[in-house]
């Protein structure tokens, strides 16, 4: 009898190992060790002050940790040369969460900045793909030439995904994508989201509060509490949690409505 065909492992493209992250007398991780597949949309939950843009940032390389290691596509982020950080940037992409868009530009020119700043390409091809960035989160050509200013808080946010997009990274981080849009607006960029994972096989990491955003196009979620990762599981499992804040979060009311939304 021949034995079973092992299941591939999948490629970790994000590994934390023993972070420590300090603000002043002040722990906010200690120990936290994290790894994230390539594929993987990961949502990442956590009470406030449990540092869930800090580790964002320890790992774009924003913050600089007071300890442990942050390795992204294999490489460590402590010892990267200028090449390695070239490379990484160009394989990642990230929306702030008030998207972060450059308010002297149009949109067309906010979404082509990468393009103009990474690429040798001629400026009619980087139109044409900010054009095609643009399209693919549902803006219309009229949008094209809107200042930020004159976007409304969605259209902002798909602006900035539009730019994250724009040299076709692996590995893109979104904080907080659906805060401050109503309940429409916000099931409309997580259906964009998921479906932008699937067609182009992106590694998600994503800083959210959204329960329902959660149920409807997580893979797994990190709950960050007790300065660290306590749990990364699906939410089916997480449900089943004994951790008292895990409990809270996803039995208490706003849980079990969005549990029932997904159901």
């Amino acid at each position: 009898m021949s034995a079973p065909t092992e299941k591939p492992t999948r490629e970790t493209i994000i590994e934390v190992r023993g972070l420590l992250s300090q603000f002043g007398d002040r722990t906010i991780h200690e120990d936290l060790d994290l790894d994230v597949q390539r594929g993987e949309v990961l949502g990442v939950v956590g009470g406030s002050g449990t540092g869930k843009t800090v580790l964002l940032n320890s790992i774009i390389g924003l913050k600089q940790p007071e300890g442990g290691s942050v390795r992204l596509f294999g490489y460590e982020r402590d010892t990267l040369t200028k090449a390695e950080a070239a490379e990484i940037e160009r394989r990642t992409g990230v929306l702030f969460q008030q998207g972060a868009l450059f308010s002297a530009l149009s949109v067309l020119d906010n979404v082509a900045s990468p393009l103009v700043e990474h690429t040798n390409l001629p400026r009619d091809t980087i139109r044409e793909l900010a054009e095609m960035k643009i399209a693919m989160v549902g803006l219309k050509p009229e949008a094209h030439h809107l200042k930020p200013a004159e976007l409304s808080g969605g259209m902002r946010k798909r602006v900035g995904l539009a730019r994250a997009l724009a040299l076709d990274p692996e590995l893109i981080f979104l904080d907080e994508p659906t805060a401050g849009l109503d309940p429409i607006g916000a099931a409309a960029f997580d259906d964009l989201i998921r479906q932008l994972s699937d067609d182009l096989d992106l590694t998600v990491f994503m800083i959210t509060h959204d329960l329902d955003s959660l149920y409807a196009i997580c893979d797994k979620v990190a709950v960050l509490a007790d300065k660290h990762v306590v749990a990364k599981a699906t939410v089916q499992e997480l449900e089943r949690s004994d951790h008292p804040w895990i409990k809270e979060y996803f039995l208490g009311p706003r849980g079990r409505a969005a549990h029932q939304s997904a159901a």
